[in-house]
């Protein structure tokens, strides 16, 4: 249906047109695209290529955000990577749509959007160009190309509004279709034990033969590769660094504003437009009514009055006044840029200060750490150095003062072909990049996340290897009679329905294999997002609202242990005044907003396909850490 076709496409289409600045700018980004000039690329649409400059620009923004969520696992960072290329490659496309039929967004609506945007709106509750600076600054925006990325946004938004917009769903439709997503449907149901499934021979060698090869993975032995592997650790080089009090007062000036944080209240402001309505405002105050009433007065919302949460020289002139009073203190009036304002402050955040003599350790451990990091850096690019002039990778990391060491086989867990852990540090990404490498080449150092820099050479490799029989005899056969006990339960659980489908009961077949005969309740249509209380597992519910009342489906419980048949005994919709007048209209063109965003999803999706693009898939994997 079309909520189950918009989860495709609705992500990026609504980020489009909702998600200008979220995520510290998101992943729309591609003004300047066909500016200047670049021998890298990592992708191309059309003819045109998208610059890695503007690809680590989105990237970096979007896994900054995240990060303040917490650490980014690899997996995540690859997917937000992924994530950037589609709206960058997206976006390439639609600009070709854009070019042909001549949309424009001009100046004054460009201007107009970005004065609106909450992110750029100061202290005196405004647009604040500092602040709109200070933001695009730190997302790597000059002033004129996030102007033209917003440009390119809005220009965007007006030929995908074209085309998802004007859709009418007829009323009947839009009846139907309301009622489909809104019937309920009651069941009877009976849970098949195992024992029903009848006795399981037990399996001949041929068939066990069969289930093996049928089953390779799981009856094979693993991968075993042998690999050389050069190391270097910060151990290895923290009795070479050396931290002075010099480079820790520097680092604590660097770095103040995290060590000495101001106090911030938030507060909230009421304008009005001369000095004898603010103080008759603030006589009001002090007659006992709260800021609150004044804000309704005015017919303003609470929305309308945040300040946020501001420090003394956000306000200026007016934070001596504002940080002289307590907690749900007001002001005198005071001037503002227009009129005159009350301001009271609602919450408190004291400040914070640690002096350098209380953070000297946990500075002189960072620099310790930024320094062991440098040094490490030096020693790998040494260490390229001398393996590019012909030592291999055992001579090289010898020569500059790397660990080396040999493994004669290994498995992707770190495991010997004996069953014992393998001599290896105990660093996932090791493992990780030993079975990605290819076999005889060289690589270069990689660092890990420990901060130890490793260089992998994999110089054979044993593949799987089925199994002997007899040596896994045992778990061959259980397996087997456990998968040939299922498919007898379900020969089983389809007679059954079969049974109670033709007497319109459960009853009979219940007893047939001794178990009661549940009610389910009232059951409601699967939905995305829509939990599913009851006691049938979703794939037998869908089952339930695909065959009319009096039929029986069957499918597996949660845990695929046991069989459930459930017989469909009633089917209701919602009564006919629930869906009309003006809430028909309403969910009817809810209904075409919907397909609306369908047709535009279609759209982009179209215009990609027909630009045609190429991506650069090793660069855009060395930029997201795949290859890091």
């Amino acid at each position: 249906m079309l909520q189950q076709m918009r989860k495709y496409t609705k992500s990026w289409v609504s980020s489009l047109f909702l998600g200008l600045l979220a995520l510290s700018f998101g992943v729309w980004g591609i003004a300047d695209i066909f500016r200047g000039s670049s021998d890298t690329s990592v992708a191309t649409v059309g003819g045109e290529k998208i610059p890695i400059e503007l690809f680590q620009r989105d990237y970096r923004n979007l896994t900054r955000a995240a990060a303040q969520q917490g650490p980014i696992k690899p997996a995540a960072a690859r997917a937000y990577g992924q994530q950037v290329l589609d709206g960058l490659i997206n976006e390439a496309a639609l600009n070709t749509y854009l070019n042909r039929y001549g949309i424009m967004a001009t100046d004054d609506t460009v201007s107009a959007r970005i004065r609106a945007m909450q992110n750029f709106i100061g202290p005196l509750g405004t647009f604040d160009h500092n602040t709109f600076q200070r933001l695009i600054d730190q997302a790597g925006f000059t002033e004129e190309g996030f102007i033209e990325y917003m440009r390119g946004v809005l220009e965007r938004e007006q030929f995908l509004g074209a085309a998802g917009s004007g859709l009418q769903m007829p009323p009947g439709y839009a009846r139907a279709f309301f009622n489909y997503l809104n019937e309920a449907r009651a069941a009877d149901y009976m849970v098949i034990p195992v024992t029903a499934a009848g006795i399981v021979p037990a399996p001949s060698d041929a068939e066990l033969n069969a289930y093996l090869k049928a089953h390779v993975s799981r009856f094979s032995t693993p991968e075993y590769r042998q690999v050389t592997y050069a190391w270097i650790a910060p151990s290895d080089v923290a009795s070479k660094i050396t931290v002075s009090d010099v480079q820790m007062k520097q680092a604590y000036e660097f770095d103040k504003a995290k060590y000495v944080v101001p106090e911030k209240r938030q507060l909230e402001q009421i304008t009005y437009p001369d000095l004898p309505s603010a103080k008759a405002a603030r006589l009001k105050i002090d007659s006992g009514s709260s800021f609150s009433d004044l804000a309704r007065a005015r017919g303003l919302n609470p929305a309308d009055i945040e300040l946020g949460d501001l420090t003394k020289a956000d306000l200026g002139e007016r934070g001596v006044a504002v940080f002289a009073l307590a907690k749900d203190g007001v002001t005198a009036p005071l001037k503002a840029p227009v009129g005159f304002a009350l301001i009271h402050v609602v919450n408190i955040t004291p400040g914070t200060s640690r002096s350098f003599e209380e953070v000297k350790e946990e500075l002189r451990k960072k620099i310790a750490d930024q320094l062991a990091t440098a040094k490490i850096g030096d020693i790998a690019n040494q260490y390229i150095d001398a393996n590019s002039r012909g030592q291999d990778i055992a001579k090289a990391a010898a020569s500059v003062g790397m660990h080396v060491a040999n493994l004669a086989a290994v498995d992707a867990h770190g495991n010997t072909p004996e069953g014992g852990k393998a001599r290896i540090p105990s660093d996932p990404e090791l493992l990780a990049q030993v079975f990605k490498a290819e076999v005889g080449e060289e690589g270069d150092p990689f660092s890990a996340k420990s901060g130890t820099s490793y260089v992998i050479k994999v110089v054979g490799v044993r593949p799987p290897k089925l199994k002997s029989l007899e040596t896994v005899r045992a778990e061959a056969t259980a397996a087997w009679q456990k998968e040939r006990q299922l498919r007898q339960l379900e020969a089983k659980a389809k007679s059954i329905s079969e049974m109670a489908s033709a007497q319109g009961s459960l009853k009979a077949a219940a007893a047939s294999v001794g178990v009661t005969v549940q009610s389910s309740g009232p059951l409601r249509r699967p939905q995305p997002k829509r939990p599913l209380p009851g006691p049938l597992p979703l794939p037998l519910v869908t089952k339930v609202f695909s065959v009319p009342a009096g039929k029986a489906v069957y499918g597996p419980t949660s845990d695929h242990s046991a069989y459930i048949v459930a017989l469909v005994t009633a089917v209701q919709h919602p009564p006919a005044f629930v869906l009309r007048g003006s809430g028909l209209r309403r969910f009817a063109g809810q209904v075409g907003t919907s397909a609306g965003q369908d047709i535009a999803g279609a759209v982009a999706a179209a215009a990609r396909s027909k630009a045609g693009v190429s991506i650069e898939q090793k660069t855009v994997d060395r930029l997201t850490g795949e290859n890091s």
